[in-house]
């Protein structure tokens, strides 16, 4: 390993947010990139599907790149990868069992061919020229997840990926003893999961949830039971499967994300009883006390299957009075609206609601309370620190918290994407910043979207638009008739006459002015347009439509 120079660290997405979690380190002629995921269109987002990191870093440095680490499989650390794989040439992808079969799940489903993609296991160890690359296995809401560390030639670097500390799992518990030997090897700098970092104490383990559904069953043994839960929270998925097999109902599902990732860990052994599993025609043959529909939704998503029951609008469920429906989730933030909303509808479909309370405990968290994080950076002992995975405010806490246990305040980092540390001979400072922007992919096909068209959409939304079709001669440079004026969402027309005729006139005396300078084109007449009409609106109305001017080069006859 060479030492003579520095190794960069560079984030490109997962600070002052939560989602979108990409980084990667970068030694002379070589890159190794950690997760690349999206993070979800907020609702400002119009036609906005999600946003992935700004990869145009790694594009500059596409023959760098080695390989693609992943820590788990949720869309926040895998989402991107269809994307990346279209425009940067990733050579390899290492990835744990479970995100292996989601990743191959997701090229399949875009046609994309990617024959480079490994499974790795615990204690495997990858070497490159200048990084070797082994992993510990932590607990999450997913199976097979996993921290990951780095040996690069100037330090060692740990990430946790998404952890918390589980002492009653579902699933295997995490290596508490790879952890506390790889912090007796000596650990440089630690990126670490800060999404709980605000929350006291410890998370409450996975087996309350399982203890909390029993009885919920146990009480409601008579109805048919409807339970709303994010799909890709294997786990949770696993115990209400044994759940319902330990009551004797049928399980139906409902949500195509669901069903794929039941499919997936069906396969991999992570949950069993497929024979449960029935039809949608099936389950409304069956007595309501047999059957238990589990379905996407906990969020409130307008186009989920829950959403589709609580609106009467999906073709196979119809809500009966003695309906019991159950949150299996805590809202993300901006989402307690749309989930209030939902619930609100089955309320008036006379059905009974469960969500996470105090006293029913059937949601848990996947992520670190304060107390985990603690013992994360006591097992781990690190000289340097990166909160990550968090906004602002979570990333601030995580920071406290790590100077609590004892790193100094000048070895603790809070930045944003965008920014660099460079490493050498052990000690981490701040590098340059790299000018990056989110990427955002719109609706079907239609692919990547630029930020100035979400800026549009937003003006759309709020102001309208506005058209100025204008009829010119640009060989006599004469305007031929007054311009026409369309608006749409920003005034009724019939309704503001002396406006539409004051736009008239104001759009007339522009392009005749303009039309008198030497030289002038189309694209002179359509800027001069914009910019003064717009100021000519925003001082008779406060509002500032996108202005869209057509121009028409209409050749007279006998010319």
């Amino acid at each position: 390993m060479n030492k003579e120079s520095k190794t960069r660290f560079v984030i490109l997405g997962g600070l002052g947010e939560i989602g979108k979690n990409m980084y990667a380190l970068e030694h002379e002629d070589e890159i190794i990139i950690i997760d690349a995921g999206i993070s979800f269109a907020e609702l400002t987002m119009l036609g906005i599907d999600y946003a992935i990191p700004d990869y145009s870093y790694l594009k500059q440095n596409e023959s760098k790149i080695k390989a693609l680490f992943i820590t788990h499989g949720h869309e926040d650390h895998i989402g991107a990868i269809p994307v990346l794989l279209q425009n940067i040439d990733i050579k390899n992808i290492y990835a744990p069992n479970q995100a292996c079969e989601l990743i191959k799940l997701k090229l399949t489903e875009k046609n994309i061919r990617f024959d480079n993609l490994f499974t790795y296991k615990s204690d495997d160890v990858i070497k490159f020229k200048h990084f070797e690359v082994d992993f510990f296995r932590t607990t999450h809401s997913v199976p097979d997840s996993h921290g990951i560390r780095v040996k690069t030639p100037n330090g060692v670097i740990v990430t946790t990926g998404d952890f918390k500390f589980d002492f009653t799992p579902i699933g295997p518990m995490a290596d508490l003893h790879k952890m506390a030997r790889i912090g007796e090897e000596g650990v440089d700098l630690l990126i670490s999961d800060s999404t709980n970092a605000l929350n006291e104490g410890i998370s409450n383990s996975e087996s309350t949830v399982d203890a909390a559904l029993n009885d919920i069953f146990d009480d409601e043994r008579n109805s048919r039971i409807i339970i709303a839960t994010f799909a890709s929270n294997i786990y949770r998925l696993k115990h209400i499967v044994e759940t319902c097999y330990k009551h004797q109902r049928k399980i139906c599902i409902f949500g195509r994300s669901m069903e794929s990732n039941i499919d997936i860990s069906i396969k991999g052994g992570y949950i069993n009883h497929k024979e449960l599993f029935i039809s949608p025609e099936e389950a409304n043959t069956l007595k309501p006390k047999d059957v238990c529909i589990l379905c996407t939704g906990s969020q409130g998503e307008p186009l989920a299957a829950l959403s589709r029951i609580a609106d009467l609008e999906h073709k196979h469920i119809k809500l009966r009075p003695d309906d019991v429906v159950i949150f299996s989730s805590s809202p993300i933030p901006g989402n307690a609206l749309s989930i209030s909303r939902t619930i609100n509808k089955l309320y008036l479909q006379g059905v009974k609601v469960y969500t996470n309370t105090t006293i029913s405990n059937i949601h848990t968290s996947g992520h670190a309370n304060k107390e985990e994080l603690k013992l994360m950076i006591r097992l781990l002992m690190p000289k340097y620190m990166l909160p990550f995975h968090g906004e602002y405010r979570m990333l601030k806490s995580h920071a406290d918290i790590a100077n609590m246990c004892g790193i100094p305040k000048e070895n603790i980092f809070i930045l944003d994407n965008g920014d660099t540390l460079d490493i050498k001979n052990h000690e981490i400072t701040v590098g340059e910043k790299i000018e990056m922007s989110d990427v955002y992919i719109g609706g079907s096909n239609a692919g990547e979207v630029a930020a100035q068209v979400i800026r549009d959409r937003k003006i759309m939304a709020s102001d309208g638009i506005l058209v100025v079709v204008s009829n010119i001669d640009i060989r006599t440079k004469k305007l031929l008739t007054k311009p026409t004026i369309v608006t749409r969402g920003f005034i009724q027309v019939n309704e503001n006459e002396e406006l539409i005729k004051m736009l008239e006139i104001k759009a007339s005396l522009l392009i005749t002015n303009k039309l008198k300078e030497a030289g002038v084109t189309f694209q002179d007449i359509k800027s001069f347009l914009q910019t003064n009409i717009s100021a000519y609106i925003m001082e008779l109305t406060g509002r500032k439509p996108i202005i869209l001017p057509i121009i028409l080069d209409i050749k007279r006859p006998n010319q």
